[in-house]
């Protein structure tokens, strides 16, 4: 790697459980930087100590954000380096370091992410569930008005939805979730990722609600959860023999036409077939 730029806040992906996972771009960068701010400087100290890494920390957290960026702000324009860290993952997903980077973007300053793990990606990508579209939530409001407002937002959405939740609000989110999204929707409930006790389980939101009113949470989790269904057309029995016509017509047999027909319409094969043999 070359040397970092002067002026530059770098975005640098951690582990979200095993220290293994971390890019030796991520080493090197929180190696050359000249401070480190760190959502827990705690946290972050065994992640530095584990590499031998000697760079100085600051907080930068929700509860001080407003006070340290304009301190960072200021640094950064002296020509300092920063590496901006949370916790686990990349930051500025659910977390604060979103309001430090859209500060650097409107004081035009270098921003240069070091991409790494993050639990929304690594969840889906394993969940077994479509990937091809998908909406991250993050963490639902606590309120439970504004819990409710959100569910129903996501509801009708057919693309498949990724959240994060702790163990102790888990079963409410599942019920909720039973409630508004209904009992039958897919679900796979991701906890511990990349550690020791690493676990997907996968069923229904009924089935996740029993199962962990008999098995107490525990570990942080990500849920990987089915959009809904598309609403099928209802056709008339006219449009329908239409419909069938155009598939004789292509030297498809009544049976496999009744078939074809049926994964597209709000009918069953049995009956599509018995409007074919009509014709």
């Amino acid at each position: 790697m070359s040397e970092v730029n002067s002026a530059t806040l770098y975005i640098v992906g951690t582990p979200i459980g095993n220290l293994e996972d971390t890019t030796f771009r991520a080493i090197q960068t929180l190696q050359k930087v000249d401070l480190i701010a760190a959502e827990d400087t705690r946290h972050t100290s065994k992640l530095l100590q584990h590499f031998h890494i000697r760079t100085p920390q600051l907080s930068y957290h929700q509860h001080n954000e407003q006070s340290r960026i304009p301190e960072l702000i200021e640094k950064l324009n002296q020509g300092k380096t920063i590496a901006l860290v949370t916790d686990a993952g990349m930051p500025g997903i659910s977390d604060p370091g979103y309001e430090l980077v859209k500060a650097c973007v409107e004081e035009n300053i270098s921003i240069v992410p070091i991409p790494g793990v993050t639990a929304s990606i690594t969840a889906l990508c394993a969940s077994g569930l479509p990937t091809n579209k998908f909406i991250f939530i993050g963490f639902l409001p606590t309120k439970i008005k504004l819990r409710e407002e959100q569910l129903e937002k996501l509801s009708n959405l057919l693309e498949t939805i990724v959240l994060y939740e702790s163990p102790y609000r888990l079963l409410q989110t599942l019920e909720d979730l039973g409630k508004i999204l209904g009992e039958n929707r897919k679900i796979v409930l991701a906890r511990e990722l990349t550690k020791l006790h690493e676990e997907f389980w996968r069923g229904t939101v009924g089935e996740a609600v029993i199962h962990y009113q008999n098995n107490q949470p525990k570990g942080e989790f990500t849920l990987v959860i089915t959009g809904a269904e598309p609403e099928l057309p209802v056709l008339s029995e006219d449009t329908i023999k239409q419909e069938l016509q155009e598939l004789f017509a292509q030297g498809i047999s009544r049976s496999q036409a009744s078939r074809q027909l049926a994964q597209k319409i709000n009918l069953s094969r049995r009956t599509i077939y018995q409007i074919a043999l009509k014709i």
